[in-house]
């Protein structure tokens, strides 16, 4: 096989193209991968429309990649992987190892941090070639369809929780029930937490309750979010999927005293907080970035023990820009899923 497909854009802001390239060579420490599925994520408009410094065009995006190893580069086999190995490369694509939080081990928030799509070429195609610190091994029983979402999707939600000051029977609420949502749902229930679900409309009450939701909290009801929280205890965690700045505002008076409130979900507006709603009852507000590859791997197995998969719809790469504009939408139900 000497050439592969990719969609990629020509330029910001432009459509997807299918085109053929060249079959690339790994270099030293890097593995090429053969590319079974790659999630659609709301971020990789950022890249798709030259919304962050240094992207390059023609671009191929993708940061949801699932697949299996097709070529090791040079050294690449000294950490342990082998061709056929079965693969994942989330938000995570690879650290520098020598800016001051990689120094102290912290990479997710690396300097330099090596995002595919953005860095090097994404999962919009058949082959991609990363480096191997950015490798999560994908347990058994995970297709490549429900993998790849967990490589941004799922971990995000993963790590969000088990990162946050919450101990199991606590209360937690989970805003949103959308492509992050529907996971942090199904992770909070698996790790012990008294579960709430969030989201718009009544209808929604039933979807949450078939995701294993304790309880359910209409935020377009005449009933205050906040006050909702409040009569079930208090939250001790609101995970804010939703990219909404008010949606996720209007949970800090639900939370109880020391509660956090966790935001992941993405929003250029301003949360309107003030300093005295924090102090009095020592409230923390913090963001949370994806997670490492070995978070990746965690999530992987976490979710194939506890049986937890996203929903999602796949289609083939020749489709790429009808899906990507499904997923911009808001009608995808709810991760879009490219199988190349």
């Amino acid at each position: 096989m000497s050439s592969y497909r990719v969609a990629q854009v020509g330029a910001a802001g432009g459509e997807f193209t299918i085109v053929e390239r060249d079959v690339p060579e790994p270099g030293p420490g890097h593995v090429r991968i053969a590319v079974e599925a790659c999630g659609i994520c709301h971020s990789d408009t950022f890249f798709v429309n030259a919304g962050v410094p240094g992207v390059r065009f023609p671009l191929v995006t993708g940061h949801e990649i699932a697949g299996h190893i097709d070529a090791l580069g040079e050294g690449a086999s000294d950490s342990g992987w082998r061709v056929g190995d079965r693969v994942s490369v989330g938000w995570f694509g690879g650290s520098c190892g020598h800016c001051t939080p990689c120094r102290q081990g912290d990479f997710i928030v690396c300097e330099n941090l090596k995002v595919p799509g953005w860095a090097y070429d994404g999962g919009f195609a058949e082959m991609t070639v990363a480096p191997v610190d950015a490798l999560a091994r994908i347990p058994e029983g995970l297709s490549a369809s429900a993998a790849a979402p967990m490589g941004c999707a799922g971990v995000t939600t993963f790590n969000g929780l088990r990162r946050s000051s919450a101990g199991p029977g606590d209360l937690v609420a989970v805003l949103g029930l959308g492509g992050l949502g529907h996971l942090g749902v199904q992770y909070a229930v698996a790790m012990g937490f008294e579960t709430v679900a969030i989201a718009r409309g009544p209808e929604k009450a039933d979807f949450a309750k078939q995701l294993g939701a304790h309880h359910y909290v209409d935020s377009t009801a005449d009933t205050d979010v906040a006050d909702a929280l409040k009569a079930l205890g208090g939250a001790k965690v609101v995970l804010a999927t939703a990219g909404n700045a008010d949606a996720a505002t209007a949970t800090v008076e639900g939370l109880r005293h020391r509660g956090e409130l966790v935001v992941i979900g993405a929003d250029t507006a301003p949360l309107g907080i003030s300093p005295l709603q924090l102090l009095m009852s020592a409230k923390v507000v913090r963001g949370h970035p994806s997670g490492t590859a070995q978070d990746v791997q965690d999530t992987l197995a976490f979710s194939a023990l506890h049986n937890i998969r996203p929903m999602v719809e796949t289609v083939p790469l020749d489709q790429a820009g009808e899906a990507y504009q499904r997923m911009l939408s808001g009608a995808a139900r709810f991760r879009m899923v490219l199988t190349p």
